[in-house]
């Protein structure tokens, strides 16, 4: 019996707007992989056209004509229960739109690397455990085993390690190197401080907005057009679906313009008006330049909470579409003293660092890649919500801080408050502040098979173990010597079910694709 060949090591950039499958090739290099269009970049776009599902290339050009049959973006709402509007008069939950966008990067890559079944996917360092989540069911739904989920900037400092050679060929770091990785894609936003040391490559403090990135961009010349539009001729184009669809691509590319020249010109219509707008980048940078104060907040808090100086870090890392706006390298050449380095490409780098990732953990590979750890820190707070004994009110209580190197357990004692209770409910919650309201509830378990009898104040052990890839997992112990435990996975109020998760994927694989 012949030897069956075996899996390139795949990693995907899961993008907001664009999406990039990359592979460790015979040379033991990453390589992006085109799509059947011949691009490296998929645009992250979903057309349903009738009975037909589209997905790329041609789903992005239907903006423009089609919005209302068109999902773009659904990154951006990943972890919600739908889909925020109906598509051809349906709702679908992100994870499904995901599923088809990764079912296209793996039919497409397969014509290149042949079949496969596993894949490392990434997530903005900021994601919080429900997206995770939501981020590793696409992939199931998608047809892809996921081997590990890894942060966008830890990715793309692996693949920047590589191709400037802070890491030789075994993966080793040349020198101890730290450096900031500034991720600013079309709609998320992450800053991670990071150190390579030998062997060991790990995340000193990460921050960021998942509801930050290009399209804000966007959105603000969509709207100054739109405004002028109005002012002139009495009508807002972007309560027509066909004009504002024409005039989304159109801000988009005036805003590339921008990128490369110092004047674009943007030309809307709606019904029998015409009229053409002319933007500086000048005029540009003052009506965002608040969103890049927000990076420039974040990145000074992220600095802040590592306890470092500029001069502490070696280098500076862009990554992201967006990096490509002249005001954000100059934000950081003001701020760091030095010019960020561009070396590799913003777009391809995340899913290159995926592919090494994905080799790493790949029997086939392991040994000509040995970096020894990856070691990650968790973006949120995690915490029980417990009522306080003296005033009876609900409060959180942390079981691991923010920026606490993964994976970790901790575990903390509570006590039940009556006697004979018959159940217990453990509230999971993400957030820095000890008042529930102020955090974001991820999931809840309720134990009810508890022992008889049971006497106030019997203690509650809970402990959670936080995993390498940002997974939660959740072990209650009751009672004192002769202690039970129960092992939970959480329940997501806006998580897909396995029948859901099931239902889904042979949909995709047949009559939807």
């Amino acid at each position: 019996m012949s030897e069956s060949k075996k899996q390139s090591p795949v990693g995907i950039d899961l993008g907001t707007t664009f999406s990039v499958i990359a592979y460790v090739n015979e040379n033991g290099r990453p390589e992006s992989v085109p799509n059947a269009e011949g691009d490296l970049l998929t645009p992250s776009t979903v057309l349903f056209d009738e009975e037909e599902v589209i997905v790329g290339k041609e789903a992005a050009k239907a903006i423009a004509s089609e919005l209302d049959q068109v999902a773009e973006c659904p990154k951006r709402q990943i972890g919600q229960r739908v889909y925020d509007k109906k598509i051809a008069g349906r709702r679908y939950p992100p994870e499904a739109l995901q599923g088809w966008i990764l079912r296209k990067l793996k039919q497409d890559a397969m014509r290149v690397v042949g079949d496969f079944d596993q894949a490392v996917i990434t997530v903005p360092a900021y994601f919080d455990e429900v997206r995770r989540k939501a981020t590793q069911d696409s992939g199931m739904i998608a047809g892809i085993e996921v081997q590990d989920i890894i942060n966008e900037p830890t990715s793309a400092a692996i693949a920047y390690g590589f191709q400037n050679g802070w890491l030789d060929p075994k993966g080793v770091a040349v020198e101890k190197t730290r450096f900031l990785v500034y991720d600013l894609g079309g709609g998320t936003f992450d800053v991670s401080i990071m150190e390579a040391d030998h062997c060991d490559f790990k995340t000193i403090a990460t921050d960021g907005d998942y509801q930050l990135g290009g399209r804000d961009w966007d959105q603000r010349l969509i709207d100054h057009v739109a405004n002028a539009f109005k002012d002139e001729h009495g009508f807002d184009p972007r309560e027509n679906s066909d004009a504002l669809g024409k005039l989304i691509r159109d801000c988009k590319e005036a805003k590339e313009t921008l990128s490369a020249r110092g004047r674009a010109s943007v030309t809307c219509a709606f019904g029998s008006s015409t009229m053409r707008v002319d933007v500086t980048r000048d005029e540009f940078l003052r009506m965002t330049q608040d969103l890049l104060d927000r990076t420039d907040f974040t990145v000074r808090q992220t600095m802040k909470q590592a306890n470092m100086k500029w001069t502490d870090i070696d280098r500076v890392l862009l990554v992201g579409g967006s990096t490509r706006m002249p005001a954000v390298q100059d934000l950081l050449q003001s701020l760091s003293g030095s010019s960020p380095d561009n070396s590799l490409s913003p777009d391809e780098a995340v899913a290159h660092g995926a592919a090494i990732r994905s080799a790493m953990l790949t029997e086939d590979y392991r040994e000509t890649l040995p970096l020894n750890s990856i070691r990650n820190v968790n973006s949120h707070t995690l915490g029980v919500v417990a009522n306080e004994v003296e005033t009876g009110l609900p409060q959180v209580v942390q079981l691991i801080p923010r920026n606490t190197p993964i994976p970790v357990t901790s575990r903390r004692i509570f006590k039940t408050h009556k006697a004979d209770q018959e159940s217990i409910l453990v509230q999971i919650v993400e957030g820095e502040s000890t008042n529930p309201a102020d955090c974001s509830q991820i999931g809840r378990c309720t134990i009810w098979d508890l022992p008889e009898n049971l006497p106030v104040g019997t203690p509650i052990e809970v402990k959670f173990g936080y995993e390498e890839n940002g997974r939660l997992r959740i072990k209650v112990k009751i009672g004192g010597e002769d202690r039970r435990s129960f092992r939970y996975e959480l329940k997501r109020a806006n998580g897909l079910t396995l029948e859901q998760l099931e239902s889904w994927r042979q949909y995709i694989s047949g009559a939807g694709s």
